[in-house]
């Protein structure tokens, strides 16, 4: 267990101090990506694709040939153009979404299912750091909301309805069909943008799990990390409850790509924004270059068949242990399930 890991993301300053050291370490990459590694054939789906990390990965996608599909809140159609123009594919689609909201979240996958199935790679990337907390449509909190409980509506149903192909939930006691009958290069692979900061929470705070919970700019790193906690325990479960005793149905990946030069913190206070920027631009990772563990999960080889796996930056690493709790990883399907069919 790392040292003092619960103060690296307690505050915006931790957080972009600890990318930065993050950033200067030496690591040798656990994984390679190839030229070689194409796509031609696959429908890979990319969320909160209109800019930062979510674009590069799109135009990378689409770069080796996969059939495109940008789900996004803006940017529609000019962003899906550049795409286009910058990938040399013109296999390349844009839907509307506000993950915010549960019924556009509904919606797009209903969308998803009727023009764009099966889909081969989902990577599930859009998120947000409000200055405050505000309420969505449905009187939950955004961050929550977006971060991961829109993340849950979104894969499960893509599930259910049949989205992702051949596959579906284990029960307990019951043993998987796994991949048989399925050849290997039709398994789906789901793929989470996490962050390392899932290991700032001390705890899962169940008790105000679904609960609208004010906070201000000092508390939004907190609140971060702790949804990120939610959404690594999330992918740690399904990857369990789709794939049972060593056969593989379908692949689940996270990742954290270390500190991105993006705009997911427009929302700080604008006497901050300056320095931010040039902090930003000085030190942290351009969006293409922060693309790779995502896009090496979607189109190596090496991780064909493999159940679940996490990479920090290109580094193989293991969860924290909150998220690998089964317990955990039960109470949370289970609470996130009850509040679903109550949105």
């Amino acid at each position: 267990m790392e040292d003092n890991k619960q103060e690296k993301y307690k505050d915006p300053f931790r957080a972009t101090l600890t990318g930065i050291i993050d950033l200067f370490k030496n690591r040798i990459p656990d994984g390679i990506i190839n030229d070689t590694d194409r796509l031609e054939g696959k429908t890979v789906v990319v969320d909160g694709a209109s800019s930062g990390l979510g674009f590069a990965i799109a135009v990378e996608v689409a770069a080796r040939g996969a059939k495109t599909v940008m789900v996004c809140r803006s940017g529609i159609p000019a962003k899906g153009e550049e795409v286009k123009k910058l990938s040399g594919n013109q296999d390349v689609h844009m839907l509307h979404v506000d993950f915010s909201d549960a019924r556009s979240t509904e919606n797009v996958c209903a969308e998803l299912r009727s023009r764009f199935a099966p889909i081969d790679i989902l990577i599930s990337n859009a998120g947000v750091v409000p200055q405050k907390s505000r309420k969505t449509p449905q009187g939950l909190e955004e961050m929550f909301m977006v971060n991961y409980f829109s993340k849950f509506i979104y894969v499960t149903t893509l599930i259910e309805n049949g989205s992702l192909g051949n596959i579906s939930f284990v029960k307990e006691g019951i043993q998987s069909a796994g991949s048989q009958g399925i050849n290997a290069n039709s398994i789906p692979r789901i793929i989470f943008v996490s962050s390392e900061s899932h290991r700032n929470p001390a705890v899962i705070k169940w008790d105000d799990f679904g609960k609208f919970t004010p906070y201000g700019v000092k508390q939004s790193m907190e609140h971060y990390g702790h949804n990120k906690l939610l959404l690594t325990t999330f992918a740690v479960e399904l990857s369990r409850r789709l794939n049972h005793n060593g056969s593989t149905s379908c692949s689940v990946f996270a990742l954290c790509p270390g500190p991105v030069n993006s705009n997911i913190a427009r929302e700080t206070p604008k006497i901050f924004q300056p320095l931010l920027r040039l902090v930003f631009r000085m030190f942290f990772r351009s969006p293409k270059d922060a693309s790779a563990p995502a896009i090496y999960f979607s189109v190596s080889q090496d991780v064909e068949k493999k159940q679940f796996e996490y990479f920090f930056l290109m580094n193989r690493k293991e969860v924290d242990s909150k998220a690998l709790n089964v317990g955990n990883g039960k109470k949370l399907w289970e609470m996130s399930s009850a509040l679903k069919k109550n949105v």
